[in-house]
């Protein structure tokens, strides 16, 4: 492994020695600053994917939320439109039926008691 890493550092000495640029030469100091310089890097990086995998999770958490709730509204949207169905039904049948309706007395606008009462069933 480090044969492969010298090697490449020998290719890269050659290359800019070729155009006469030389590297500057590598102190333990730049070597220690490089190595904390990278370990911050991985660190940064660590913290970064952490936090992408957070977020994708917590969305993940919502958008199951949000389809419990959209299937319970979809239930409820069936049950009321059933329940319209039937109440539309009953009303059909009692206007079939409703003295009040079907009275000739309708038409003349006299006070009476309630006309609610009338409808109901006795």
């Amino acid at each position: 492994m480090s044969q492969g890493l010298s090697a490449t550092a020998g290719v890269l000495q050659r290359s800019l020695a070729a155009r006469g640029n030389q590297p500057p030469p590598q102190s333990p100091e730049d070597d220690d600053r490089k190595v904390r310089r990278r370990e911050k890097n991985r660190v940064a990086a660590q913290r970064s994917r952490k936090k992408q995998t957070q977020k994708a999770d917590k969305l993940h958490e919502e958008y199951e939320c949000l389809e419990q709730e959209n299937t319970s509204l979809r239930r409820e949207i069936g049950k009321l439109t059933e329940e319209l169905k039937h109440l539309s039904d009953v009303l059909k049948d009692h206007e079939k039926m409703c003295p009040l309706l079907h009275c000739s007395m309708n038409f003349v606008p006299v006070a009476r008691p309630d006309p609610i009462t009338n409808c109901l069933p006795r």
